[in-house]
């Protein structure tokens, strides 16, 4: 299934549509800020490890997940003074928080890190706020990539990629060719892990 979606006002039956089938353990493809993403429900083993299948990546590196807001992110995760100054100013943005785990119990462990983090994004896009709100949750996110390792961001080329191995891809145009900033803010002082889009001038202030 492939949809065409307003970047600025995404169709509310696409997004119906797409939330519909993230209840029912799918798969879709959607836009970020950033690199398009392969998502699932965090809650669905089933899909986390088809998306593992498809990405043909270690289980023991978790993928991250995209919230809605820096309060969304506080269910999920320990957030500091510090850090939440800093993703205050940077969210919605082409950042992605390591931060500690919270919930354990009720996150999978495929979401987890062995130091017990995760890695959490607010994209500043809406057709990807919209499918969290409507679905009440988060979505796993990983990066929309080709068998070699390089992104894909002409939705044309994504579509005879990946038509066939997902279940909705959600076409909004033409992405960047640039993947998020990583950014560990498990200590007192962010660590850029990944340099990637964003704004370096409010990271080298903390």
């Amino acid at each position: 299934m492939y949809f065409k979606i307003h970047p600025d006002n995404p169709q509310p039956r696409h997004i119906k549509r797409a939330v519909e089938i993230l209840k029912s353990d799918g798969i879709i493809i959607y836009p970020t800020d950033t690199v398009y993403g392969i998502g699932c429900s965090i809650f669905s083993p089933r899909a986390i490890e088809l998306i593992y299948q498809l990405k043909g990546q270690d289980r023991s590196k978790p993928f991250s997940f995209v919230c809605s807001d820096l309060s969304h992110i506080s269910e999920f995760a320990k957030v500091s003074n510090t850090a939440f100054r800093l993703m205050k100013q940077l969210i919605p943005g082409a950042y992605t928080f390591i931060l500690p785990a919270s919930r354990l119990k009720q996150l999978p462990k495929s979401m987890i890190t062995k130091r017990k983090t995760v890695g959490i994004r607010v994209p500043d896009n809406k057709v990807c706020i919209a499918l969290i709100k409507e679905l009440g949750h988060p979505i796993l996110n990983a990066s929309v990539t080709d068998e070699r390792g390089d992104i894909i961001n002409d939705p044309e080329a994504i579509k005879q990629f990946y038509e066939k191995r997902v279940d909705l891809i959600l076409d909004g145009g033409n992405s960047i060719l640039e993947l998020s900033t990583i950014l560990d803010l498990t200590e007192g002082h962010p660590v850029v892990i990944r340099e990637g889009a964003g704004d370096f001038s409010m990271i080298e202030n903390y």
